[in-house]
């Protein structure tokens, strides 16, 4: 089992026993409410202390039944939820694109790319070494690596001759 599955393992007997073990020891149940929200106990604690004290707002809205409240706080999760997975999934498909963006980049280094004569890396070093004969400023692996362009002819079946432009494609 690898590191990060065991983790998750442990997150998950964490999370169920955090909601099955207050049921399970009867916490609450010298309550008439025993499992009430903040805001049930904070109005609660305040009545107690001072009995005669005045709200500053009234709300809004005020469902009708406890069930459709719970219902609303519901669907306030989960609305919330969603658009934090959806800024996670897309902060993950962004890094992901440059991480193929970049793979795309460096594999294109090896060979030369994009419509050329398909011929290999080391066929057009521009270093004299191979089948190129040219005479240039061009150096490298992949495509020709420079300033400028660089003159001559390739030799060998089917290659063209000319002026090559520093992409690597013929000019």
């Amino acid at each position: 089992m690898s590191r990060n599955a065991k983790i998750n393992t442990l997150l998950l007997i964490v999370v169920a026993a955090l909601a099955v073990l207050p049921l399970a020891l009867g916490l609450g149940d010298h309550k008439e409410e025993p499992f009430t929200g903040a805001d049930a106990e904070a109005e609660t604690a305040i009545t107690e202390l001072q009995p005669d004290y005045e709200p500053w707002f009234s709300p809004l809205y005020e469902p009708p039944s406890g069930e459709i409240e719970s219902a609303l706080f519901a669907l306030q999760a989960a609305l919330g939820a969603g658009v934090l997975a959806y800024y996670f999934g897309l902060r993950r498909g962004r890094r992901q694109g440059a991480a193929r963006a970049g793979a795309a980049g460096t594999e294109a280094a090896g060979t030369e790319a994009a419509g050329t004569e398909g011929v290999p890396a080391a066929a057009e070093a521009g270093t004299g070494i191979g089948t190129d004969a040219g005479t240039g400023t061009g150096a490298g692996a992949g495509t020709d690596a420079g300033t400028g362009t660089r003159t001559g002819s390739d030799s060998g079946a089917g290659a063209a001759s000319g002026v090559r432009a520093v992409d690597g494609r013929d000019a």
